[in-house]
């Protein structure tokens, strides 16, 4: 007998031990886990528009940090400046820059809800598995974004100054944001490519051998993606997303041995494991055809 649901309030969705849950209650579920993200996300936003000027301070440092934004303040005397070519740009930016630090600020209540409602459904093993890669990529992007900032002011400097001393480069606040965005975009979605090459490993697509002898046409891949994820396609900024890349699949094998030996040392410890490394890849073990005694 189901207890009664309580006055006032609405029964949580019950569900089996595998997870499962109804159709009109997985809908539900998602519609409130999503309520929530979007609140969240709003509340982030509004925050984010009331410090938004403090806020594109910090993201216009790359520029600030740049030869040419400082001799530029030091002839006029003023602090370094970007320019708006339109009556509406400086609000749009402030939307765009309000939205970008609401996304980050209320990122870890939305993956967190999104989590919630795809966990309950995996085994405990994959749950430990989905929860350590959700982990990985998270701290992955935020560190590909973090990189990207810190060193995208080389990339302008070669970008401000490569038409020579006879051009004046006045960069809006609107080409300039969508500069950084992307940029900061393609570094934290590059720095997601081991969590890539370890799933594939962790499910066997993708074995250490494999990754070994695969390192030149890696090399070559990698140089490619780089040359094409970068927006300012400088050469300073190919190579900083492309050599960190490479040290990272150079650690996705490091990682893959040490988790294969672990794997093995664990088989063989179990029962019938010696019998079954034994055996080749084409080959069946031994079926006994006596009946036992009983």
């Amino acid at each position: 007998m189901t207890a009664p649901a309580k006055k006032g309030g609405r029964a949580k969705p019950e569900r089996t031990p595998d997870g499962r849950m109804a159709l009109i209650e997985h809908l539900r579920e998602f519609r409130n886990r999503l309520g929530i993200s979007l609140l969240a996300l709003a509340v982030c936003v509004v925050v984010a528009f009331f410090l938004r000027e403090d806020i594109f301070n910090l993201v216009k440092q790359p520029y600030c940090q740049t030869e040419v934004a400082q001799q530029a303040a030091e002839r006029s005397g003023d602090q370094c400046t970007l320019y708006s070519f339109g009556p509406f740009e400086e609000f749009s930016v402030s939307l765009r820059v309000s939205f970008i630090a609401g996304v980050l600020a209320s990122s870890p209540v939305w993956l967190y809800q999104l989590g919630a409602f795809i966990t309950p459904a995996l085994h405990r093993k994959e749950r430990r598995y989905a929860a350590a890669f959700l982990g990985a990529a998270l701290v992955l992007f935020v560190t590909g974004t973090v990189f990207a900032f810190l060193t995208i002011s080389r990339g302008l400097q070669f970008l401000l100054t490569v038409g020579g001393d006879g051009i004046t480069n006045l960069p809006s606040i609107q080409s300039y944001l969508s500069f950084v965005t992307l940029t900061l975009l393609a570094f934290g979605v590059a720095f997601l490519f081991p969590v890539i090459v370890l799933f594939l490993n962790f499910v066997g697509i993708f074995p250490t051998r494999m990754m070994c002898s695969w390192r030149r046409g890696m090399i070559v891949g990698i140089a490619v993606a780089s040359a094409v994820l970068t927006p300012s396609q400088d050469p300073f900024t190919f190579m900083a997303m492309a050599l960190p890349l490479y040290a990272l699949y150079e650690g996705c094998i490091v990682i893959a041995r040490i988790r294969e030996r672990a794997t093995r040392r664990r088989r063989a410890v179990e029962p019938g494991a010696q019998d079954l490394e034994r055996l080749g890849d084409d080959e069946t073990s031994r079926v006994e055809d006596r009946p036992s005694p009983l």
